[in-house]
């Protein structure tokens, strides 16, 4: 599969109507036993948070938080493309508690750019926030319980291929590779010896950072020190047709879910 070339300075893709993916999610969720909660709202958008109570509860030791967000990005589509997929599929562990979220940054998509109305980039805000949306979002955070896992839903625009961020404080068993192999299957890996500056192996970035060090912090700085100790970044790659991007961060939640 070769690159689009579409993408020379930014993204230059495909768009979607966000509305009506929010509108699907709305319909979707319910229909498959979410319920949801609206956490803010501004120019006509909710901001959505879904929550599925774990079908089997035979051994509460057993069941797993996990925690899901897109749409971060207003330029990056596949992702709450990618999470209306997951929930129309419904292919969810029976022990599973999800909370998801299906799109941080709706009026983003709207403008087709990264940042939010005021053009702030939300994935740098979770420090000290300046948004209204990333103070939202922190406050919704506040009052959930810790969490096993997390997956943030992404794309690269300049992206050879599939990657993916790990943070795994506590050197539990990787989920990392099982991803890879999964997504390979559906979509090209960067196999880049270095992606975005840091070293890289087989589509697997762990960075060694420090959160404290850094001003700008990405929500998966806020997940990592506040709500969990485990989680991934996936980043599909923009410049290669939305349906593969789509079907790549699918793969990739559904392999990272069912470990």
């Amino acid at each position: 599969m070769q690159k689009l070339g579409k993408n020379h300075g930014g993204y230059h893709g495909e768009t979607i109507d966000v509305r009506a993916v929010l509108r699907d999610v709305e319909i979707a969720a319910p229909a498959h036993g979410w319920t949801s909660e609206i956490f803010y709202e501004t120019g006509g958008f909710k901001w959505l948070a879904l929550h599925r109570a774990p079908l089997s509860i035979r051994n509460l030791q057993s069941t797993i938080r996990i925690y899901i967000s897109a749409g971060i990005h207003g330029d990056e589509p596949a992702a709450p493309l990618a999470a209306l997929k997951l929930i129309q599929e419904n292919c969810w562990p029976d022990n599973a508690e999800i909370f998801l979220l299906p799109c941080l940054n709706p009026a983003g998509f709207i403008l087709n750019q990264r940042g939010n109305v005021d053009n702030i980039d939300l994935n740098r805000d979770y420090r000290n926030p300046k948004a209204a949306e990333t103070r939202a979002h922190i406050a919704w955070l506040e009052r959930q319980p810790p969490f096993d896992l997390y997956l943030c839903l992404h794309e690269d625009w300049e992206s050879h291929g599939f990657y993916l961020y790990e943070q795994n404080l506590d050197a539990k068993v990787s989920r990392a590779e099982k991803i890879i192999e999964a997504v390979k299957k559906v979509c090209p890996v960067d196999l880049s010896e270095n992606i975005e500056g840091r070293a890289a192996n087989g589509g697997i970035v762990r960075p060694n950072i420090l959160p404290q060090e850094r001003p700008d912090w990405p929500e998966a700085f806020y997940l990592i020190t506040q709500k969990s100790r485990q989680g991934y970044t996936l980043e599909a790659p923009s410049d290669f047709p939305l349906a593969t991007r789509v079907n790549a961060l699918v793969a990739a939640v559904n392999t990272a879910i069912n470990f």
